[in-house]
């Protein structure tokens, strides 16, 4: 593994518990698993990522639980599909915890150096080179170098080498992958300043405090046969975060200063994200907004904690920023403990890739994490998992891991990326999933059982207590069946949106909460469930249709020539991903079927 950034750990982890020998290698080992920019894991659909990711064994949704101070259910009021978990963490604990994760990990070694080449023969991957340690060679390596290719910091005029939080760039890295014919592609993040707690007016704000019972990601955490120590007791003492607002005064001093900015000023030419914009392009692009958002959400639980101003993200002089936060409502007196900043780095176009994140142009190469053009820590975690697992099957000789759209999440994730590719940091949406009444983080250690069986590294208690939930789950449904109330069944009582089961005459008392909740999802949502699967179980047909490597598509002259393109370009493994490349359409889907039952062209 190269970085140890959310995605390398996820990386590092899996492979060494599945029984490889496992080297991560990281420019600061005291930086592996840090939270460079917000303190929140979690959030609408990312959350979904992070219970997948537990599911099948991550560590990222049990390390949040663990040194979380706030717990909130978002999107509450609306149906499950959209509901989702956010976490603020303590980022110093958080980082901690991992590190120990990390250090007491079986077949698992950390080195400190910075991998500057890539060692490739023939097609393959070797090893790869180190500035300290010279050529370490290894049977599969995984790049999850972040931020880090070519990473520049940018603060109005000023533009240093970086990739963040007082982490260094990796140029030479960015150059080997460059020499390897990869196509590099710039992107463009940022992050606000970060200020001093106690010098905030909190009277002026308004409290966003947590939730109770605090609502966990991870099945450990909710298996009361499990515990597993952490800094204080899960969900225990939470502590609130702020909310504020920028008014016409801030939104007048950025747009005097536009011309320092380094986004607006000329500097930057990467593409930023798109659904999480700097202040700078808020004010420009939506000029009828009298106001936007700020959150202040604490770093840590001391009392003189840096405070994350979520919404003020911007890359404008150090002065500047000073004048714009002091506008803001409460902050008149705020003291500056670091600066924001944005980051302009390199990344790979990931239609290089295949489903198992591993690289097409070069064999037991694999990618994950924001290099593969994601933003976001849990974006970056579920990548790192998938090639990491990916590696270590390939390494044992076994069939590869993949998960399809119609499944997960992850699925999802990486079916955009190596389909579509993205000109954008990519960012995780419920609206990009088109079963997503299926695949909801309520449901997810169900869906997943199968595939966390196969890999075996999720512990054997919470797999347990899946199959024994997923059993009594069926079992009450069964009963439900034929049990009448007052005379109305009570599937269709249950049906109305009014109705609980604990307000069944004939209900059980035996059963878990959880058990519960499934019953009542399924029961309320039974119509539109069966649909979404039949169409799930059409769309799997499509991706079980393999496409062969003799087929040819310069040869098939049926084919429209854009779509020849845009085939010879993805390469999909199967007609599902054909289907979904921009470009290609039905009918072409249609030769390509006819063909690959005829077994020739």
């Amino acid at each position: 593994m190269v970085g140890g950034g959310h995605a390398g750990v996820e990386a590092a982890l899996v492979a060494a518990r599945m029984g490889c020998r496992t080297l991560l290698i990281t420019g600061q080992q005291s930086a592996i698993a840090k939270m460079p920019c917000n303190p929140s894991i979690g959030g609408l659909a990312k959350s979904h990522l992070v219970v997948e990711l537990d599911a099948l064994g991550g560590e990222m949704g049990i390390n949040a639980d663990l040194c979380g101070f706030q717990f909130k259910t978002l999107n509450a009021s609306r149906g499950p599909a959209v509901r989702a978990t956010r976490v603020q963490c303590d980022k110093r604990q958080y980082t901690r915890r991992m590190q120990q994760v990390i250090a007491a990990a079986p077949n698992l070694t950390v080195l400190e150096d910075e991998v500057t080449a890539i060692v490739i023969d023939q097609g393959v991957v070797h090893g790869v080179e180190c500035a300290d340690h010279g050529t370490v060679s290894a049977l599969t390596v995984i790049l999850t170098t972040g931020t880090a290719l070519r990473g520049r910091i940018h603060i109005g005029e000023e533009v240093t080498a970086g990739s963040g939080d007082d982490r260094p760039a990796a140029d030479a890295l960015a150059i080997s992958l460059q020499n390897a014919g990869f196509e590099l592609i710039r992107l463009k993040t940022g992050t606000p300043p970060r200020l001093l707690a106690t010098s905030i007016a909190w009277e002026k704000t308004l409290i966003q405090p947590g939730e109770e019972p605090p609502p966990f990601f991870s099945i450990q955490t909710k298996c009361s046969t499990w515990n597993i120590p952490g800094p204080w007791k899960p969900g225990s003492d939470q502590i609130p975060c702020w909310l504020t607002h920028t008014n016409e005064q801030t939104h007048a001093i950025i747009r005097d200063n536009l011309s320092r900015s380094s986004l607006y000023g000329g500097s930057i030419t990467g593409t930023g994200v798109r659904y999480c914009p700097s202040i700078e392009d808020k004010v420009v692009k939506f000029t009828e907004a009298m106001r936007h958002h700020v959150f202040l959400e604490p770093e840590g639980r001391e009392p003189d904690a840096m405070i994350y101003p979520a919404g003020l993200s911007n890359s404008l002089p150090r002065d500047v920023q000073r004048d714009m936060v002091r506008s803001v409502a409460g902050l008149e007196e705020a003291e500056f403990l670091a600066d924001g900043y944005a980051i302009e780095y390199d990344s790979v176009d990931a239609r290089e890739l295949r489903h198992t994140l591993e690289s097409l142009r070069i064999r037991h190469l694999y990618l994950a994490g924001q290099v593969n053009g994601t933003t976001g820590y849990e974006e970056a975690a579920a990548q790192g998992f998938m090639a990491g697992a990916n590696a270590a099957l390939q390494v044992q000789g076994r069939e590869p891991f993949t998960l399809s759209r119609q499944d997960a999440y992850i699925g999802v994730l990486i079916d955009d990326l190596v389909t579509k590719g993205t000109n954008e940091p990519y960012r995780m949406f419920t609206s990009r999933a088109e079963r997503r009444l299926i695949l909801r983080q309520d449901n997810a250690r169900y869906r997943l059982i199968e595939q966390a069986e196969r890999l075996g590294v999720a512990p054997l208690v919470c797999r347990a207590q899946t199959r024994d939930y997923a059993r009594q789950i069926e079992e009450e449904l069964e009963r439900l069946r034929h049990v009448r109330q007052e005379g109305v069944p009570a599937l269709t009582l249950l049906a109305r949106p009014e109705m609980r089961y604990d307000l069944l005459h004939e209900r059980r008392e035996d059963l878990p909460d959880a058990v519960i909740d499934q019953i009542e999802t399924r029961i309320k949502y039974q119509g539109y469930i069966a649909q979404e699967e039949r169409a799930a179980a059409r769309a799997k047909d499509e991706e079980a249709v393999v496409i062969p490597d003799w087929l040819d598509y310069h040869a098939v002259t049926s084919l429209r020539f854009e779509s020849r393109e845009k085939l010879m370009r993805v390469r999909p493994e199967n007609l599902g991903q054909a289907s979904r490349i921009p470009g290609v359409n039905p009918a072409d889907i249609a030769v390509l079927s006819l063909i690959i039952k005829r077994g020739h062209l």
